[in-house]
């Protein structure tokens, strides 16, 4: 048991230490990240880990997060109840739904669409991770990007929007 446990906190050290090399050394992919993403501030209290995210020339707040460990473009979205993923992004991360997969129905600024569910290991936006996410995929056509919503952000200890940041600590 003992060496089963040695061996487990290696492979989980190597893990992490190969995601940072391969971040390092591979470029994002065009359609992950948005273009504009803004510069992440991030602070230390005594209390947790806090994230300051400017907002965009649009007066959005796109960051760059991780989804199992592989790159990806957000915006935090307090009005989207999950995560939603477009299609492409998706599957970059494993996620192909069927037609058949597309049974919830998710209401959005351009109206109703169909969607299809599913769980996300790990998300984790500058270094604040949340595990065992609820998540949805939405036809390309219907999500330009992808949207950090509150199946993430309401398991933080507070999420708010202050001196023209967006405040996330967990």
């Amino acid at each position: 048991m003992r060496n089963i446990m040695i061996f487990a906190a290696v492979m989980i050290g190597l893990g992490t230490v190969m995601a940072q090399m391969a971040d390092r050394m591979t470029p994002a992919r065009a359609g992950t990240v948005p273009q504009q993403v803004a510069a992440v501030e991030e602070a230390a209290p005594a209390s947790g880990r806090t994230l300051n995210i400017p907002h965009d020339a649009r007066g959005h707040f796109a960051t760059e997060g991780r989804i199992n460990g592989q790159r990806i473009g957000f915006m935090v979205d307090t009005g989207a109840s999950v995560i939603a993923l477009n299609e492409t992004s998706a599957a970059q991360f494993g996620f192909r739904p069927t037609p058949g997969d597309y049974t919830a129905k998710v209401t959005t600024a351009n109206g109703t669409i169909k969607a299809a569910r599913t769980r996300i290991a790990m998300v984790e936006v500058g270094g604040l991770v949340v595990r065992d996410v609820d998540a949805m995929v939405l036809p390309d056509e219907s999500l330009s990007e992808n949207l950090l919503g509150l199946s993430f952000l309401s398991r933080l200890k507070r999420f708010e929007y202050a001196n023209g940041m967006m405040v996330l600590e967990q």
